[in-house]
């Protein structure tokens, strides 16, 4: 991460208030950006955003992205240079409750944000947080690839496939334009896991939750395979993204994949087991008792990998941490927050320990 390239930058970020939207917030902050973050009020309590006294650096605007003239109005006010869109609806299992809220804030509120776009002089690049669920899921074995044809078996995932749809539209019809100073890039992330994550229905906390309660751990899909990974891998590959989609325009202007390498891709019982260990003291490699909750759900995936080449051989970039270390820090961060810790300073030093670690061979 170039602290030089982004020191100073105004940057326009959605989501701020949501999990992997605080972290970056720190990133960023750490980088020297000036931030204006736009999003609804913390969807958790507790929640990250308020852990880490986010509002300190960041100008924070609590608005809807459905409301189209609170989006304008706030890329007029802040006049961003890069605009970082992770706001979302963001859990598979809600978008089986609420349908039509998800695609009106997954799809509609990303229409309203690119016409605000649009209509600014000073916006260079826009990176658009989707989804590693945009694929059309056919329970393949290998990683998905960028050119994989969209879909998606819940309204969930078809709305981030439709989100990339019009991404793909605005970028063809609008600010492929010679006259547009502005490109867009699109990225698509594995399932990330991190301290600061209380949301529903969502496995590691959920499983924190059951070991805080004293509970048993209750998996729906114990074999089920996902490309996990701590956030501050793929919040670095973003970070790479906009800033190449700044310095070199319409080259990065497509879609990007920032998985875990396939070796890491692990079973939702496998990961289970070892983060339960990691919050033993000391932890112990011992088997952890899981149950099967045999309820009827909603369907979800069962095997989904992504193929991470192009940001390998472009980007430069790779994962740093393994998965092992992931739940290292992911355990550490949550035992700092039980026992009092100032949450700030600790996510803090997990960043500055992350930005002085080498990549992984």
């Amino acid at each position: 991460m170039n602290a030089d390239f982004w020191r100073g930058k105004r940057v326009l970020l959605t989501g701020h208030t949501g999990f992997k939207g605080g972290w970056l917030s720190l990133m960023l902050t750490r980088l020297g950006a000036e931030i204006t973050g736009f999003a609804l009020p913390p969807p958790t309590d507790p929640s990250l955003f308020a852990l880490a006294r986010l509002d300190r650096e960041t100008r924070s605007i609590i608005a809807d992205l459905r409301d189209a003239d609170a989006i304008d109005r706030a890329v007029r006010e802040a006049r961003p240079e890069i605009v970082l869109h992770l706001a979302a609806q963001s859990l598979v299992r809600q978008s089986y409750a609420t349908p039509a809220e998800t695609y009106a804030t997954n799809v509609m509120g990303l229409v309203n944000l690119l016409e605000a776009a649009r209509r600014s002089d000073a916006i260079r690049a826009i990176l658009i947080v989707t989804s590693d669920k945009c694929y059309e899921n056919r329970e393949w074995p290998w990683g998905y690839r960028e050119n994989e044809t969209l879909g998606g078996h819940d309204p969930y995932s078809s709305s981030k496939a439709c989100a990339e749809l019009v991404a793909a539209a605005w970028r063809a019809a609008f600010f492929n334009a010679p006259e547009s100073r502005a490109r867009i890039a699109s990225a698509r992330a594995g399932n990330v896991i991190g301290g600061g994550d209380w949301a529903q229905d969502r496995l590691v906390p959920d499983i924190l939750r059951a070991l805080d309660a004293g509970a048993p751990i209750r998996l729906r899909l114990p074999e089920a395979i996902r490309p996990w990974q701590h956030v501050l891998d793929p919040l670095r590959g973003y970070l790479l993204l906009a800033e190449k989609l700044y310095r070199e325009g319409g080259a990065y202007a497509e879609a990007w994949n920032f998985g875990p390498a396939d070796d890491e891709t692990k079973p939702v019982k496998w990961l289970a087991q070892r983060l339960a260990q990691q919050l033993t003291q000391p932890p112990e490699p011992r088997e952890i008792p899981l149950e099967i909750d045999a309820r009827v759900h909603p369907r979800e995936a069962h095997c989904l990998k992504l193929d991470s080449a192009k940001a390998r051989a472009r980007l430069g970039w790779r994962p740093r941490w393994s998965l092992e270390t992931a739940l290292e820090h992911t355990a550490a961060w949550h035992r700092a927050w039980r026992e009092g810790a100032d949450m700030r300073d600790f996510t803090l030093r997990q960043i500055a320990a992350f930005a002085q670690s080498g990549q992984r061979p």
